[in-house]
């Protein structure tokens, strides 16, 4: 523990990721003279420590982003690693007889999985967030590809049969997996998501969240299926009603503490890594030709490695702007199509009774019709409002050859690569030679491939992360907010209470501008409602960071920007003050006020308005109106309020 400590104390002043530093450190630990050989058993690595790291990381994973690059990941998770494996078998074979192809074949696999700590250099390098996506959901399915694909190649070795590696074989067996696992994932997601709904203490939901990898993973490794990618549909569906079921000071709680756990697991992988390289080499230096061999071999088949997947990617990237056109063009149609559907519903809506007379109808079927055809016309202005959303996002950010080069060399071995080699069967033909193939190329790429990474990001010059979110963005997401507060119990009570009369009562100072909400014009009345709603809910939140001592910085630091949460209530201010007086509410004595409205009852209104704008932003994820870190922000905020505002009721009682 005080290793993973120091290095990640270090790695920023050397401006070397940490799993870099830990992996040198293991290595230098595991030649000293005093320390013998390590192994750490392979099923430690991909059965207890794969599945919460891969669920953590897909519950963190925007769902609205990971939809958009669907596509893009499964070409690199399934087809490239297919051919990878393939390209590897063949080559290994070829130079080394002794190796059959479907041991080959089976070292090809152990070599395709990625490694995750390409995200964290990419990430810090302020890459474009397409790029980061693209990346983790690569690391998300392929290594359960690669395990899968590994497991029919050693079959096929043992029992010495070629045929088994026919393609039609192996992709039935890898969409069976994929299936079987993709079923359970999705089970456990949405039970798991109820379950911990009903759990009120963040300790024993955080305890039970640690559980959901597992209880994913191990009933579909049992019924053939592929655990890794049961964990990750498990965090995948999590990642995406969390939100809406989960409470926010739950969330809070156990997202600080999967973070730590991530952390020590990460570390702890990249270290044993290290610790049980001294093991392997001297296995390998019995073998004729011994480390120089294997170190030929692996710079062979690493290059190859690297040339598949350059190539891979700039076809890919080819296919996907090709697509990118089509889509275009389909969402343009799709949008003459609502035109005309519309014009019809409009000329729909002005008939008369006597041609529905000669048509045999009576107004209430036609007014049923009307309403059905509506609905159906809301539901295509949805998806094509989506589609034209995706476009922005593909075309804000770009993957052209500068990002495609990004992501090529990111595409680095890692600690998953040694695990899986450590897999192979004790059968099989020179094991030590194919373990130390796997230690050189995972270990080169990582040290390589890692330490240039900065370099090459400064070199191409790829698309990188903007900062901010645009004025436009952020515009928007102050309306949402704003609409979302209009019909709720709170926007209700300014309709009805006369603020000064709440304030004379002494309930509480953050109802003091109910009174300023009504206007004679209907859209003015709903605008100005939003907007004092919007002043009382924070001022409400002021008072209840006065009774905790907290402030919405001190719960969250990251969500310190103020901007979404006050913005629309300056105009408020503005607006009240040229009123001058209230308008429309309903005259309230003192008694009846505070009869009808106690502090908690008023926490309780401004946690009713949260949720409702929450809702609101769920929403509007869902048809992928905003950018994913917009929304993150925003929603982040909101849960802080909503901590802040538990946390003041629970230090009254």
């Amino acid at each position: 523990m005080l290793i993973i400590v120091a290095c990640q104390f270090v790695a920023p002043k050397v401006r070397v990721a940490s799993p870099l530093i830990l992996l040198i450190v293991g290595l230098v630990i595991g030649f000293l003279p005093q320390v013998g050989a390590i192994e750490v058993e392979p099923h430690i690595i991909l059965e207890i420590v794969l599945p919460p790291l891969l669920f953590s990381a897909a519950v963190r994973m925007p769902t609205m982003d990971f939809r958009r690059e669907m596509h893009a990941v499964a070409m690199l998770a399934i087809p490239l690693v297919f051919l990878s494996a393939f390209a590897v078998g063949f080559v290994i074979n070829w130079l080394v007889p002794a190796i059959s192809l479907p041991w080959g074949v089976a070292l090809g696999a152990v070599l395709s999985p990625t490694d995750a700590v390409a995200v964290s250099i990419a990430k810090r390098s302020g890459v474009s967030h397409r790029i980061i996506t693209v990346l983790e959901g690569e690391g998300l399915f392929n290594d359960a590809t690669s395990l899968v694909l590994l497991s029919a190649a050693m079959s096929a070795g043992l029992a010495a049969d070629e045929h088994a590696l026919h393609p039609g074989i192996l992709i039935g067996k890898v969409a069976l997996a994929l299936g079987i696992a993709a079923a359970i994932g999705w089970v456990v997601g949405e039970v798991g998501v109820r379950v911990r709904a009903l759990i009120k203490e963040p300790s024993a939901d955080t305890v039970f969240s640690f559980t959901m990898p597992f209880i994913a993973s191990i009933p579909a490794e049992h019924l053939g299926g592929s655990g890794l990618v049961a964990a990750v549909v498990a965090g995948l569906v999590v990642s995406r009603r969390r939100a809406a079921v989960i409470s926010a000071s739950n969330r809070r709680f156990s997202q600080q503490n999967w973070q730590t756990m991530t952390l020590v697991l990460e570390s702890g992988i990249f270290l044993t890594m290290g610790l049980q390289a001294f093991g392997i080499v001297e296995e390998t230096a019995e073998f004729s030709g011994g480390l120089t061999f294997a170190a030929f071999l692996a710079v062979t088949l690493g290059a190859l490695i690297m040339v598949i997947r350059a190539v891979f990617i700039a076809v890919m990237l080819a296919w996907l702007d090709h697509r990118r056109t089509h889509r275009k063009r389909r969402y343009e149609v799709e949008s003459t199509r609502i035109e005309r559907f519309e014009k019809r519903m409009n000329e729909a809506c002005e008939v008369d009774a006597d041609m529905l007379e000669a048509r045999n109808l009576s107004p209430e079927h036609w007014a049923n019709a009307l309403n059905h055809y509506r609905r159906r016309l809301k539901r295509r202005e949805r998806r094509n409002a989506m589609r034209g959303s995706d476009l922005d996002y593909f075309e804000n950010e770009p993957l052209g050859p500068r990002e495609g080069s990004v992501i090529v060399w990111a595409g680095m071995r890692g600690a998953i690569t040694l695990a899986a080699a450590q897999t192979i069967s004790t059968h099989a033909p020179m094991r030590a030679l194919l373990l130390s193939i796997a230690l050189f190329i995972a270990a080169g790429a990582l040290v390589i491939q890692g330490l240039t990474l900065p370099g090459l990001i400064r070199l191409v010059k790829p698309q990188m992360a903007s900062g901010d979110i645009s004025e436009e963005e952020h515009d928007k997401l102050l309306k949402v907010m704003g609409s979302a507060l209009v019909d709720t119990a709170l926007a209700q009570a300014i309709h009805e209470v006369d603020g000064k009369t709440l304030l004379s009562a002494g309930i509480s100072r953050t109802l003091s501008r109910l009174g300023h909400a009504l206007t004679d014009e209907a859209t003015g009345e709903q605008t100005r409602t939003a907007h004092t709603a919007d002043r009382v809910l924070t001022d409400i939140l002021q008072d209840a960071a006065a009774q905790t001592g907290a402030t919405r910085d001190g719960l969250c630091p990251e969500c310190a920007d103020e901007d979404l949460t006050t913005a629309v209530s300056q105009g408020a201010d503005s607006a009240s003050e040229a009123d001058g007086e209230s308008h429309g509410t309903v005259d309230m004595s003192e008694e009846e006020v505070e009869r009808s409205f106690t502090r908690d009852q008023i926490r309780e209104l401004a946690l009713e308005a949260i949720h409702a704008q929450r809702a609101a932003l769920l929403q509007a994820r869902d048809e992928g109106i905003f950018s994913s870190a917009a929304l993150e922000g925003a929603l982040a905020r909101l849960d802080n309020e909503e901590i802040l505002l538990v946390s003041s009721r629970g230090s009254e009682h």
